[in-house]
């Protein structure tokens, strides 16, 4: 066979000597550029979007929290509608004008069974459906493992999601930039914030656009507006840009202000089931001051679900601040875009204006640190490189006072309280608010909450994570508030059984950056010394609280046991009482100067019959009650009248405009009006 090279050469044979070989063009490599957009389309696990049972739990995360900002952000008190609807594959392809084609090469299926597959799978569901007949009858039996039906992998399910509130809205020329536009958003500054750059609501916009090709639909409308903007729209992923399809003003006759989003995916219903309502009871447990309704509607009515959320107060947290930059937590390129972007002169008011915690006197010594070249009015702008490195070093070598908690917004201990006596119903509970601390410049505040028993409550311990009071659910193990859970608290020396009690733990850390480990933000990691005492320490605290609480719990449990045992003993004791007495009482009156007043008159009446058996046993059982009244009482008004949290009645606070003082505790709120 002839290859066109000779063996012992690696020229090729029609290539002559003495000519010398033009070498083959290499290929020039080019360097292309990516929009944010298509980052993170082909990256959407960063924004938790792994899959379509994820990516629908966290479309309806993003939505709510938005949603929940939104109202907030106006110091409204939110209410939101959520819903979830169940689209058949054929409504959707109706939807995007498919016509449905049946199948022609079976075996070419991910699903086709053989005959033999399909006999097997047929009996396995009759067994099953014996095994339920025979449950319905009250006999139990252990459940055969694979007995559901099989299901492609290409058999996709597809879900409208459609969130409402009654936010402040979006103006009406923004709305293409703010949903249609990655990285593009209001949440740039340095404050506390659920999200950090409004990446959500857009993600669920590119998961639509990649599992159904369907744009996104929004209503809006801000307080005061006589129209409502709606638009429709998808995004362009290459230019990151809105793909606009209508964008028009439409008429408001109820006046209503806030945003409706709709939006169809790909997602797992059945699967996130759990993970969502789960969700959505603990963000009710952290806003208890929202009024939350959240739908699944089905084609299938035993699969719908409706679940109600109530308002429990009209308490609401403050709205969180915008704070200025602790000199500690700057780094080169924030120096450099603060100096861009400073509108003052010289250093001196450069200092003093874009940091926190340097007051002039202050400044002024950190000028004449830096080294003669530098002056309190030296222009900021001129500002070379190497002085900038020189500040930056002085930064991170100088001491300055920690930053202050006012620029943050934590739930507060009613709150939290009163979220989780309406959510769990518990037995009992405690709550503790730590005081702002601070971890590499930035504050936090953890606050916490314990639970005893209640509805829907596992053995053990049950914890709740939230981060800037967003309810935390995935990859639990590796968090702060777990390990401190499970390792670092001695549950039995506070007189709580960590395997048999039902055990709520509560804890809430707000701060200006959210120490997030891993890309998904799910989980707070264990290695910031100073969040993880703050945690151990108000779970402490709870403890403590609860732990007295449990002891004069165990005390008039103890006292009811004795009574008990008293009263078992009492018709003996009146028999021998009676007995003694009667003998005592035959010829009494010959022995009556022996016996004071009062003794012979109850001789007396023992020989008369005026006493009797049962009236002595009528006596002790009265005695035994009356005793057990007082130490109730006694115990009553060392512990406190409500001992056991109950959800008791709402009232609304008064309507219109008026002028009120709030007066704020832990366990209570008082609004005087003027």
């Amino acid at each position: 066979m002839d290859t066109g090279y000779d063996e012992s050469s690696t020229e090729p044979k029609n290539v002559k000597k003495g000519k010398s070989k033009t070498p083959l063009k290499e290929k020039e490599s080019v360097l292309k550029q990516k929009s944010p957009a298509e980052f993170f389309a082909e990256n959407k696990n960063i924004a938790g979007f792994d899959n379509p049972g994820k990516s629908l739990y966290t479309t309806v995360r993003e939505l709510v929290e938005n949603s929940l900002d939104s109202a907030e952000s106006v110091s409204e008190l939110p209410v939101i509608e959520i819903t979830i609807e169940e689209i058949t594959k054929m409504k959707f392809n109706s939807m995007i004008g498919l016509v449905d084609r049946e199948r022609v090469d079976e075996e070419l299926y991910d699903d086709y069974e053989t005959a033999k597959v399909r006999e097997k799978r047929l009996a396995k569901e009759a067994r099953e459906q014996e095994i339920q007949s025979k449950k319905a009858l009250g006999k139990k039996l252990k459940e055969t493992p694979g007995l559901k039906g099989i299901k492609g992998r290409g058999e996709a399910s597809f879900y409208k999601v459609t969130c409402k509130d009654n936010g402040k809205g979006m103006p009406h020329d923004d709305i293409p930039n703010m949903l249609g536009r990655v990285l593009s958003g209001t949440k740039y500054g340095l404050k506390q914030t659920r999200g950090k750059f409004g990446l959500g609501a857009k993600m669920a916009l590119i998961w639509s656009k990649m599992s159904t090709g369907l744009p996104i639909e929004i209503s809006s409308s801000m307080r005061g507006q006589n129209y409502i903007s709606f638009c429709r729209l998808d995004i362009n992923i290459h230019k990151n840009i809105p793909h606009v399809h209508i964008h028009e003003k439409r008429d408001n006759k109820d006046r209503w202000h806030g945003a409706e989003i709709q939006v169809i995916i790909e997602g797992n219903w059945s699967t996130y089931r759990s993970k969502i309502l789960h969700y959505m009871r603990q963000m009710a447990v952290i806003t208890p001051y929202a009024q939350i309704l959240f739908k699944f509607v089905s084609d299938l009515s035993d699969k719908n679900v409706t679940v109600r959320f109530a308002r429990r107060t009209d308490v609401m947290p403050p709205v969180p601040l915008e704070t200025k930059h602790h000199p500690s937590a700057v780094d080169l390129l924030l120096i450099k875009r603060l100096i861009a972007e400073t509108p003052k002169q010289n250093l001196l008011q450069f200092l003093q204006h874009e940091f926190v915690n340097i007051g002039k006197s202050y400044a002024e010594r950190l000028i004449g640190e830096m080294g003669p070249e530098f002056s309190p009015k030296l222009a900021v702008k001129s500002l070379s490189s190497q002085q900038i490195v020189r500040i930056h070093q002085l930064f991170r070598q100088a001491k300055f006072d920690d930053p202050s908690g006012d620029c943050l917004s934590p739930a507060g201990e009613y709150n939290l309280r009163l979220g989780i006596i309406k959510e769990l119903h518990p037995d009992m509970v405690a709550t503790y608010s730590g005081s702002p601390m601070v971890f590499e410049g930035h504050p936090f505040v953890v606050e916490a909450g314990i639970s005893l028993g209640g509805k829907d409550v596992k053995q053990g311990l049950n914890i709740f994570r939230f981060a800037n009071r967003i309810p935390l659910l995935f990859e639990q193990g590796a968090d702060v508030v777990t390990r401190t859970a499970l390792k670092r608290i001695n549950w039995n020396s506070y007189k709580i059984n960590q395997i048999q009690d039902k055990i709520g733990v509560f804890v809430s850390i707000v701060s200006t950056k959210i120490p997030f480990k891993g890309t998904g933000k799910e989980y707070i990691g264990d290695d910031i010394s100073e969040i993880a005492s703050a945690v151990k320490s108000a779970i402490q605290q709870c403890c403590i609280q609860l732990k007295s609480k449990i002891v004069k719990k165990i005390q008039a449990r103890e006292h009811q046991e004795r009574k008990r045992i008293f009263t078992g003993y009492i018709p003996d004791v009146a028999r021998a009482f009676y007995e003694g007495l009667s003998e005592t009482a035959q010829g009494w009156e010959k022995k009556r100067k022996h016996f004071e007043e009062d003794e012979a008159d109850i001789l007396k009446k023992i020989s008369n019959k005026e006493i009797t058996q049962a009236t002595i046993r009528e006596k002790l059982i009265q005695h035994v009650e009356q005793v057990d009244y007082e130490m109730a009482l006694e115990y009553a008004v060392q512990s406190g009248v409500s001992e056991e949290p109950r959800e008791s009645i709402f009232i609304p606070a008064l309507g219109g405009s008026y002028n009120s003082v709030d007066l704020h505790s832990p366990v209570c709120f008082f609004r005087l009006v003027q």
